[in-house]
């Protein structure tokens, strides 16, 4: 199943230039196996209404499928892209961001401070990651095997037998 994606890095010192985006590159990477055409890439500072005003125009102008974050999901100052996300989103997908985070916890126990927020607007599904590539994989690949059977579902592609 192909899909449109896009990859949305929270970064204030990877938008200035002064560090490189190595987990949207694992994004990328990870989103290859699957077949991902990723449409849109960005680099954005640590902006409430920036996060949110980019989500909901990727989502509802570009017509992605499916938008990755990565960063901005901690419990700093600057962390903000859980509240830019839900203002962006008609719902959230609690069980996929609890999944993260249970698997996050077989690894550290820092990723109980994850805030991290998946949730869907229209037929976008929108999931926010940490900032760091080891964060990102061990997230994201808990994600990779039901990817596919959300977004058919979003598209309505899907039957529910009972």
């Amino acid at each position: 199943m192909s899909f449109l994606a896009g990859i949305l890095t929270i970064s204030t010192k990877g938008a200035r230039g002064e560090r490189e985006d190595t987990s949207g590159a694992a994004i990328r990477e990870m989103l290859s196996t699957l077949d991902a055409a990723v449409e849109r890439y960005e680099v954005i500072p640590d902006d409430k209404a920036s996060i949110t005003q980019r989500l909901v125009a990727w989502a509802d102008e570009v017509g992605l499928e499916l938008i990755v974050t990565t960063g901005g999901t901690g419990l700093g100052p600057s962390d903000v892209t859980p509240e830019a996300t839900r203002e962006a989103i008609d719902y959230e997908a609690p069980g996929l961001a609890e999944a993260m985070r249970l698997e996050g916890l077989k690894h550290t126990p820092m990723a109980m401070l994850s805030r991290a927020v998946v949730g869907v607007r229209g037929r976008t599904l929108i999931v926010n990651l940490p900032g760091s590539p080891r964060g990102v994989r061990e997230n994201l690949s808990v994600l990779l095997p039901v990817l596919p059977h959300a977004l058919e579902t979003l598209r309505g592609q899907t039957e529910h037998k009972g």
